[in-house]
């Protein structure tokens, strides 16, 4: 079937005439507990009629508006509350197309979100985002689209992409329609604070369209640089991982995300600006930013991070409030979705037993049912995607062994090495330096270290870099290989054995995409197809495939949570403190900003003959 939202103004002769009970709602919603996130109360008794896909009527009585053909559903012991709202999200994150994730989310009660497309786009640009958008709007969500501000994330000198954007890509994407919302997190931060052109220019057409500027900001809450990039209209921004970087950022009237993916655990240490600092929650937003497919099927999407707030202390309608109506009216359609209020697009979830479960057994779509008892109801159109999109892995040569080889400067000895060390749950990292040892000009890493690599892929250059990674924890010989490689997504592979490094990654090309992980035990793999980010599968294949990585992983001794989504950003140029590109190590700190810098430390070489 088809989903249409009509504008407000089309829908308001039928709205009113519904309201006076001249026409007959097409919908009504009788005798719920209706969790009104404008107020901030519940309110019992409550019932709701629905004409044209929006909200025509909410009031104790309907009975006037009840036709022969009205769908009528019993709400009675149940909440009555607005759909659930994703305010930052990647959906190729999830590992899915776009209607295979709003098959997975719908049924848990998202009903909407704001996507910044910024994956697809560092590998077809603009094309991957029109695509995407595209898609979205054959689905029931109310989906918006930001376009990507940072492809490249820190600038071609850091990393090759598969395509580029700047201001006039930005301006052309802000004439497709309302539902491109806004500029995507602007993850080059050094750059608009010192004045970047790109940068400044993104902003600048961002905001003649009328449009919203989405931020991306880690250093500490306390640097003084903060207001300087808010004073360039970024006016949200979902690098929050402790209280203070929520505080500072609503004191500068910004609306602060409080993240919770797969591995990003950041929700617990936010929310305390709310619960112990008592700070007005109507600038705080919870987000999901990056969840796979697995912990979609595992966990869920918006209802749980609404549940796991609720159970950090915060009010559940406070919660709520903060994925509905605070997400809506940051990106200012609050006249269209975020609450239950007359004229509103009727996108409504009833939930079961206390509303701090966050149990959704039914939600509705511009009018529409659309799931039930964790099912979707209606069937979804398919989407097809350009044979481009399908073959987009360009290695100019299959890799071998000798490849992943590390030449130290010294023949022998010790020597002072840059190590990117993983952190659990966080999505910076640190950088290490160590001695590792030199034999027979080859660096020799091994005692709990792993090598690391990154394949250029888009353009078939040839790049190519290796460095050393900590807290991988293999502890067999073992390699992961993923063309999902924040954010440039070129071929990251990591090792523990340079034989099952190269396997791995031409397994990954052989597949035009996706992770492989190998081991002595054999091959687990998981095909992307599409742009080497999203499967082709259904979201039920693609959720156990990538339950299987994980397992793989765990298997070999990776037990990092959610490991794979964790290791992915480790070429991601942009995040604190170290990360590898194709080009090579990239630091990034608050004191130098963004640079390159040499895997080996030249005064801590300890040559012996």
């Amino acid at each position: 079937m088809a989903f249409t939202r009509k504008p407000l103004a089309e829908c308001v002769p039928a709205l009113v005439a519904t309201a006076r009970g001249e026409l007959p709602a097409t919908l009504v919603i009788t005798g719920g507990k209706l969790v009104n996130v404008c107020s901030g109360e519940i309110l019992e008794g409550m019932s709701v009629g629905v004409q044209e896909g929006r909200i025509a009527y909410v009031g104790k009585d309907v009975s006037h508006m009840i036709g022969e053909n009205t769908k009528i559903i019993d709400a009675a012991g149940k909440y009555i509350a607005p759909g659930l709202l994703d305010g930052h999200c990647h959906i190729e994150s999830t590992q899915l197309t776009v209607t295979e994730f709003a098959r997975a989310v719908l049924p848990l009660g998202t009903t909407g979100g704001f996507f910044d497309a910024h994956e697809i786009a560092n590998v077809f640009g603009l094309k991957g985002i029109r695509l995407m958008l595209d898609e979205m709007r054959t689905t029931p969500l109310a989906a918006y689209m930001q376009v990507a501000s940072c492809v490249p994330s820190a600038g071609p000198e850091f990393e090759t992409t598969g395509a580029a954007i700047g201001p006039k890509e930005v301006a052309e994407a802000f004439t497709w329609g309302d539902d491109v919302i806004a500029l995507g997190e602007v993850m080059n931060f050094p750059g608009v604070v010192y004045g970047d052109d790109k940068m400044i220019g993104e902003i600048q057409a961002t905001l003649r369209a009328g449009k919203y500027v989405d931020g991306h900001f880690t250093w500490p809450a306390s640097d003084w640089r903060l207001p300087v990039y808010a004073a360039a209209g970024v006016t949200g921004d979902h690098e929050c991982v402790t209280a203070e970087d929520v505080i500072e950022r609503v004191r500068l009237g910004m609306y602060a995300k409080m993240r919770r993916g797969s591995a990003w655990h950041d929700v617990a240490k936010t929310i305390t600006a709310h619960t112990e600092h008592g700070l007005d929650p109507r600038r705080m937003m919870l987000v999901t930013d990056d969840r796979s497919s697995e912990s979609l099927r595992d966990e869920g999407h918006m209802d749980f991070v609404v549940r796991h707030a609720i159970a950090q202390g915060v009010k559940p309608v406070t919660a709520f409030q903060m994925a509905t109506i605070n997400t809506a009216e940051r990106f200012g359609v609050a006249r269209d979705i975020g609450s239950i209020t007359p004229g509103s697009l009727a996108d409504i979830i009833l939930l079961d037993g206390n509303l701090a479960d966050v149990n959704v057994v039914l939600t509705i779509a511009a009018g529409t049912v659309v799931a039930e008892n964790g099912a979707m109801t209606v069937s979804l159109p398919s989407f097809a995607y350009p044979q481009e999109v399908l073959a987009s892995v360009h290695l100019p040569k299959r890799p071998a062994a000798a490849d992943f080889v590390i030449k130290a400067p010294v023949e022998s000895g010790t020597i002072a090495t840059r190590v990117i060390k993983v952190l659990e749950n966080h999505v910076e990292t640190m950088e290490r330096i160590l001695s590792l040892p030199v034999s027979d000009g080859k660096l020799q890493v091994g005692g709990g270290l792993c090598k690391i690599a990154v394949l250029e892929r888009h353009k078939g250059t040839g790049n190519m870099s290796v460095g050393v990674v900590e807290g991988v924890g293999f502890h067999e010989p073992a390699a992961i290989a993923m063309t999902v490689a924040h954010d440039s997504h070129n071929v990251l592979v990591i090792g523990s054995d340079d034989e099952l490094m190269a396997k791995a990654v031409n397994a990954v090309a052989d597949a035009q995409g996706g992770v492989a992980v190998i081991t002595g035990s054999g091959t687990t793999l998981f095909p992307l197809a599409i742009a080497g980010l999203m499967s082709a599968e259904p979201f039920e294949v693609a959720a156990a495939q990538s339950a299987a990585i994980s397992k793989a992983l765990y298997d070999s001794g990776c037990t990092l949570n959610y490991a794979f989504m964790t290791l992915s950003l480790l070429a991601l140029a942009v995040i604190p403190t170290l990360r590898l590109s194709d080009k090579g190590l990239v630091r990034i700190t608050p004191e130098d900003g963004i640079q390159l810098v040499p895997l080996f430390c030249e005064e801590g070489v300890n040559a012996s003959v």
